[in-house]
């Protein structure tokens, strides 16, 4: 699953548009390191956080 699809099954973020912006402004991060590439293909274990949230990627999620 991609970054920005992640985001929105999640909840984290409304549309794919706020996606974009947060992913390009710097206000995500997965596994530690700023993301800034909202295409960037998730692995199972990769942690993502955006606002004080932090998510595990499940198994399922390079599918």
């Amino acid at each position: 699953m991609q970054l920005d699809q992640f985001l929105k099954f999640h909840g984290l973020v409304g549309t794919g548009g706020e996606a974009k912006l947060l992913i390009q402004g710097g206000k995500v991060r997965v596994n530690g390191q700023i993301e800034s590439r909202r295409g960037r293909k998730l692995q199972a274990g990769d942690r993502v956080e955006l606002g004080g949230e932090m998510l595990t990627v499940a198994g399922e999620a390079n599918t």
